[in-house]
């Protein structure tokens, strides 16, 4: 399908990336790449980790390996273009290539946003019912919410493309942001989006504040059950996992929330670009330290991992 020809006059886009200065420029392409590095890095880890100690081979770890993986494709999709656009010196971006880019971004957004719930759950089911939880988080089950959750984004996201699609660019073809995002290209469109931002606002907050209910409900029961814990120790242990999930749930949705969720006059370029790169590169580059540098159990197999490489290099 040629999308260009059926919807639009222009071939392409320019991103103007997050500054115009060049000291600036070099500044953030250093800071993008050394926050790129270590998210791939450390999310990598983390798979190893996981992959290699027969003990983590858990639903929680299940869980977490594949929230490491989307991480990693998540931040791949934008900041390797938005880094080479600079070492070429080229701001330059395709159509098709524009809404392949967005496509996937927002596929991996919604990922995520299952895979939180879906961990909030595996918690719940730990704490709540831990008698029952090797019978309730069986490996059919386990497989069954990742696989639901990867199939529930790509419908969703085509979805929201295929209407992308169908929107004329005349004239401006200027986007004041590092990648291809949803608010710069409606605001660009000289097509009538009402539709595109009427499904934003229904069924993608209906894709995105669904998740987010059943995290809050899933904590709500969790702490009434850890406030009848008789232990003070104990109490503080379980709380201070909830609060490290809690703080990248906040994170996470409190920008997508400020971003997409509101009327599009309100928005301005400025606050969306300091926004997204909260939980598209910063909120990914975290997650391995928040959901697994604090775990015992992680520690010891991510030392097992370390020390593999480094006797292997001897």
């Amino acid at each position: 399908m040629d999308v260009k020809n059926r919807g639009s006059s222009v071939s392409e886009f320019l991103l103007l990336g997050l500054s115009r200065r060049p000291q600036q420029q070099q500044l953030l392409f250093m800071l993008f790449l050394s926050m790129y590095l270590a998210t791939v890095l450390g999310n990598l880890l983390i798979l190893l980790a996981i992959s290699m100690d027969s003990r983590l081979h858990i639903p929680m770890y299940f869980f977490l390996s594949n929230l490491s993986f989307v991480d990693i494709c998540f931040s791949s999709t934008i900041v390797p273009k938005m880094l080479a656009n600079h070492m070429l010196g080229s701001q330059t971006i395709s159509f098709s290539a524009c809404l392949t880019q967005m496509y996937f971004v927002f596929m991996f957004v919604d990922i995520d946003n299952f895979l939180l719930a879906v961990m909030a759950y595996d918690r719940f089911v730990a704490v709540c019912h831990p008698l029952h939880y090797s019978a309730k988080m069986t490996h059919q089950l386990c497989a069954l919410l990742v696989t639901g959750s990867w199939v529930i984004a790509i419908l969703n996201v085509l979805l929201h493309t295929l209407l992308m699609a169908r929107l004329s660019f005349c004239a401006d073809n200027t986007i004041p942001h590092f990648f291809c995002d949803v608010t710069p290209l409606l605001k660009l469109s000289c097509s009538d989006t009402r539709i595109n931002q009427m499904m934003i606002l229904t069924e993608g907050a209906l894709i995105m504040i669904t998740p987010f209910i059943c995290i809050l409900v899933s904590y709500i029961l969790i702490t009434c059950t850890v406030l009848r814990v008789p232990s003070t120790k104990g109490r503080w242990k379980a709380f201070s996992t909830c609060g490290s999930h809690l703080a990248v749930v906040s994170l996470f949705y409190g920008t997508i929330i400020g971003v997409y969720f509101n009327p599009l006059s309100s928005h301005s370029s400025e606050k969306d670009t300091t926004a997204t790169v909260m939980y598209t590169v910063v909120t990914p580059m975290l997650n391995p330290f928040i959901y697994s540098l604090r775990n015992r159990d992680m520690i010891r197999a991510l030392g097992k991992v370390v020390g593999r490489k480094i006797f292997s290099v001897q």
